[in-house]
């Protein structure tokens, strides 16, 4: 979780008419490829503006958008209520279009497509978005480094770049509660109100606090009004009217969350001659404007009717229950929970469910309540029955849901919500089941409506009772058992979510969508297994020639990536992970240094010290990123110094009583001409320890091993890793096989020559 400085809490604008409610700044943090970051903004019911601006050193122009693959690109979203998600399934990414850039502009009607919306990531994001435009409560960024199936599938390798981003978040608020708008300059008025309990439900009354008052043809007058709990009709009048005209009106809009305006409201309706009606209001604060085209005097009314508890529907008669949280025990994870009717006894054995009561009514109603920062949860729905159900599901957040008004909604398998965030699982005839996916924190009501039963009442009473589960889960059906669920809090820290790690063959957002196939699998694990066994051309040379180090070096390389690889792929593990990939990166580094130190012709003290300071390198290197492309550049300098090392020193050793010799004392004219036989000897000395057409093959091979694990990828890794493994032995074998043994009696005609140029000068005439 990155760092958060609270700047300015309290702070006003020369007018007094705003504060600064909150303000935070996100210092600069790294999302990693296929990584996540959520940002979370609390917008309270008096807020004027929020002001979002990020940074990043994401560079993309809106010509190369089209040209980046969806699974690399850094992708921003945003959403009203809970955490984007922008890849919940298949049809949600193929519907997605990132072709456009943002431009942080937004007018009239446009609030409301922001909240699903997502654009490509962009060096600076300046967003400003008011109270006519987006509602009080939680708002979240999305910044995504990749999006897609494979952005949750386990990878044996990341190549991608990582973005960094910094974040600016200010939320402005109004100082006075009758004072609202983006500017805090629109009145609010307020309305009188009083309630009325009784055994057939509940009333509350409302008035304008200032009746008879007169609005002129360019004037607009706004009432704002709480609606505590579920309530059934919202019914707004006028009375006392007053106008100059019998083709006069008197329009009123009706908004819930946010001022109501002629462009954007919820509700519309000419109050002069019949009340608006809004049934099954959400519950919150509503906003009330009227305008009229001539001057009209009036008193606003407003009633809200409930029915008593447990009581829903037209004329009260139909169930409402509520839905208590059971936490649950063996959870390792935060907020998961599934839920029961209030006062039920918990159900026997793992059942998390409970029987439906048979009702002679339409509609049953169910409440149940997410709990603040639980946002990053999933709503999981059952109903299960032995017959055919008789149910539709309907879903809405803040208040009953209706068949033309609801959130979300299944019929039948063919008749069901088509939103991203709703995800449909296995149902039948006999079973509904699916998810609501980051479902948004507070209250939610859930509507069955029974459906007209054409089965025989004898039959329908012998049949088995209908049972429903409800739940808060973590992760949509586990992973799919194809993944670890894990969880992680967005950057402020105020809201857990989970997500879905999966192997390596499965992704998607519930590890349900299968990327690689079971055959390609196969294929893949065993090119990655047996292309190790390239490993025995070097061993096999290593020890023909008794040289017993390299052959143990090149047969543990060979082995230890052929664990590693059977371990990565899901086969088997005969150490933790983390060890064997640790063994397979460091003794791979080892065997190509190997190679460059084994073509030296220094002594075995000098060889040894070379060994030891290059596998403290090499274990650095294993330790510290070893998957990373530059890392074959750094082995191949290090490799080279250890074969420049070992000749400079064996160079020294042989010719120092030479450079010491009167070879060296010679008058300026002969030493030039020493100069160039000891380079001649040198050149010839080369010459003659190598065979040249192996090196140029052992060169050709290992620039091909350096293009492979150069070109490595996430989704190409298993070809190009095997072909790695195949090149890098095979030019091992090449280098091993192009050195030359020394002859021994070399050295003694060096010696020879050497005695013969000093007996030569000690003949030399003296002064």
């Amino acid at each position: 979780m990155a760092e958060i400085s609270i700047l300015n809490s309290v702070s006003y604008d020369k007018n007094g008419s705003f504060f600064t409610v909150s303000s935070f700044r996100y210092p600069k943090s790294q999302v990693r490829p296929y990584d996540t970051r959520y940002i979370r903004v609390d917008l309270p019911p008096w807020f004027s503006s929020l002001n979002v601006a990020i940074e990043s050193d994401v560079d993309i122009s809106a010509k190369s958008v089209s040209k980046i693959s969806k699974s690399l690109l850094p992708v921003i979203c945003f959403r009203d209520g809970s955490p984007p998600l922008p890849d919940a399934s298949t049809n949600a990414l193929k519907a997605l279009e990132l072709g456009q850039l943002f431009n942080g502009s937004f007018e009239g009607g446009q609030d409301i497509e922001i909240a699903e919306q997502c654009y490509p990531m962009q060096k600076n994001i300046s967003l400003r978005l008011t109270n006519e435009q987006i509602s009080p409560g939680a708002w979240y960024v999305g910044l995504f480094n990749g999006i897609g199936a494979t952005r949750t599938q386990g990878k044996m390798i990341v190549r991608s770049s990582a973005f960094s981003y910094s974040a600016n978040i200010t939320v402005e608020g109004c100082r006075t509660a009758t004072m609202w708008g983006p500017s805090c300059n629109q009145t609010i008025y307020p309305l009188s109100c009083c309630r009325l309990d009784n055994q057939t439900g509940s009333m509350v009354s409302c008035s304008d606090s200032s009746p008879n008052s007169c609005l002129s043809g360019a004037e607009t007058k706004t009432y704002a009004l709480d609606v505590d709990g579920i309530a059934e009709q919202l019914v707004i009048t006028a009375s006392n009217l007053k106008v100059d005209s019998n083709e006069s009106y008197l329009m009123c809009y009706a908004r819930f969350g946010a001022i109501a305006s002629e462009t954007l409201h919820d509700y519309s309706g000419d109050i002069h001659k019949v009340a608006l009606v809004i049934n099954k209001p959400k519950a919150g604060r509503w906003y009330i404007s009227t305008n009229s085209s001539s001057k009209v005097c009036f008193s606003v009314n407003v009633k809200v009717i409930g029915c008593p508890m447990g009581k829903a529907g037209p004329n009260c008669v139909q169930q409402l229950y509520m839905l208590q949280a059971v936490m649950r025990r063996e959870s390792s994870t935060p907020f998961e929970s599934y839920y029961l009717p209030v006062n039920d006894a918990t159900p026997s054995g793992s059942s998390t469910g409970f029987p439906l009561k048979s009702d002679t009514t339409t509609w049953t109603y169910f409440l149940m309540n997410i709990p603040q920062g639980g946002a990053g949860g999933h709503i999981h729905f059952r109903l299960t029955s032995h017959s055919t159900t008789q149910y539709e599901v309907y879903l809405r957040f803040g208040g009953l849901p209706t068949v033309d008004d609801h959130d979300y909604y299944y019929v039948n398998q063919t008749s069901a919500s088509r939103s991203t965030f709703f995800s449909l699982y296995n149902s039948s005839q006999e079973k509904i089941d699916f998810y609501i996916l980051y479902a948004r924190e507070g209250t939610w009501s859930l509507g069955l409506r029974k459906l007209s039963d054409s089965t025989p009442a004898t039959t329908a009473s012998k049949g088995p009772s209908t049972l429903v589960s409800l739940s808060l889960e973590r992760c949509p059906r586990g992973c799919s058992s194809h993944g670890n669920c894990r969880y992680a809090f967005d950057a402020s820290g105020l809201t857990s979510y989970s997500f879905c790690s999966c192997d390596r063959t499965h992704g998607g957002f519930d590890c349900g969508i299968e990327v690689v196939s079971h055959i390609g699998h196969i294929i893949q694990s065993i090119a990655l297994i047996a292309s190790n066994a390239a490993a025995l051309f070097p061993a096999y040379w290593a020890l023909r020639q008794r040289e017993y180090p390299e052959w143990f070096l090149f047969t543990s390389s060979g082995i230890s990536s052929g664990l590693y690889h059977a371990c990565d792929v899901g086969t088997w593990c005969v150490l933790s992970y983390n060890v064997l990939q640790f063994m397979d990166f460091w003794l791979s580094f080892m065997a190509v240094i190997g190679t460059f130190v084994y073509l030296s012709t220094a002594d075995e003290a000098v060889k040894r010290t070379i060994h030891i300071v290059v596998a403290i390198l090499t274990a650095l290197l294993a330790l510290t990123q070893a998957t990373r492309a530059s890392n074959i550049i750094i082995v191949l300098a290090i490799g080279s110094l250890g074969l420049l090392f070992g000749f400079l020193v064996e160079f020294v050793t042989k010719h120092r009583s030479y450079c010491g010799s009167a070879g060296f004392s010679l008058n300026m004219l002969d030493r030039p001409r020493a100069v160039k036989e000891w380079f001649s000897k040198l050149i010839k000395t080369v010459k003659k320890r190598f065979r040249w057409n192996f090196v140029a093959a052992g060169l050709v091979v290992f620039t091909m091993a350096a293009t492979s694990f150069k070109v490595e990828t996430s989704s190409s890794y298993w070809i190009w890793h095997s072909i790695w493994h195949l090149t890098i032995y095979t030019s091992s074998f090449f280098f091993l096989c192009s050195k030359i043994a020394i002859v021994n009696n070399e050295n003694q005609t060096h010696h020879g020559a050497d005695s013969y140029e000093l007996t030569r000068q000690d003949s030399l005439p003296r002064n």
